[in-house]
């Protein structure tokens, strides 16, 4: 992986009904990600990805920006999240990005760092485990993506109604991480560090893991700002607010702090 500056985005959830966090997305990608080492984009950046034969306009958009980013230089690496973990190989071509597993271990300048998703840490949600089990099958993905796009797009409406109302029915403790499955991830390569989205959530939280300090840091989500981590190579870092509609500068001069 390239040093320096690297930025970490999660859960943009876009598409064609959040114009506004499409066109902050965009502006991004032409301005703070184009001056850094690399973009890594932790799951959801879509609100649905019902198969990489998806000819939405609005989406396309979106391939076509990162496309013009990865072709520019900066490489781009993407997770996928569980609004879209139908990303494949022809989403890669169209965008230019490389798929990343989940969760991941990497060496970042002198960091060894975890990215994940998020959601396989909230344990405690039975109900979306179990989904989840499914939803990642070869079986499951096979029969779904042989489904007409207009009974996949009427299914992936169906999903998020039915994903919004579990959501609200769910005890907020329930939704979030779950410690012990935090300590597991953080045990991977003896991480410092740990980077997730998902709960929407953005916060620095400090572990003791088996006598070991390290660092776990959440990412917010896009609707209606934008959230950003900048992580130097030297572990210097800033979990950013990006306000919509105004200029944001990803600078680290005012942060002192550091993994």
């Amino acid at each position: 992986m390239p040093q320096g500056r690297q930025l970490f985005v999660s859960d943009l959830h876009l598409d064609a009904t959040a114009p506004d966090a499409v066109t902050q997305f965009r502006r991004f990608l032409e301005d703070e990600a184009s001056h850094s080492a690399g973009l890594y984009i932790l799951g959801d950046l879509f609100e649905t990805w019902i198969g990489d034969d998806d000819n939405e306009a609005v989406r396309g958009e979106i391939c076509d920006a990162l496309h013009r980013l990865t072709g520019s230089g900066t490489p781009c690496w993407i997770m996928r999240g569980n609004r879209d973990f139908l990303l494949g190989e022809q989403f890669e071509r169209r965008s230019g990005c490389e798929l990343l597993p989940d969760p991941v271990l990497l060496q970042i300048g002198s960091l060894r760092a975890v990215l994940c998703h998020g959601d396989l840490l909230c344990t405690a949600d039975h109900g979306y485990q179990q989904f989840r089990t499914l939803s990642r099958s070869a079986a499951f993905q096979s029969a779904y993506l042989r489904l007409p796009l207009t009974t996949r797009r009427a299914l992936a409406h169906m999903a998020r109604a039915s994903s919004h109302e579990h959501t609200r029915r769910m005890r907020s403790d329930i939704m979030d991480v779950d410690e012990t499955a935090v300590a597991a991830a953080l045990r991977c390569g003896d991480s410092d560090l740990l980077i997730h989205g998902h709960t929407h959530r953005p916060g620095i939280h400090r572990h003791m893991v088996d006598g070991r300090s390290a660092t776990r840091i959440v990412l917010g989500d896009w609707y209606d700002q934008g959230s950003c981590l900048v992580l130097e190579a030297d572990g210097r870092y800033e979990l950013l607010t990006l306000p919509r509609g105004g200029a944001s500068t990803l600078s680290m001069e005012s942060s002192s702090a550091r993994v």
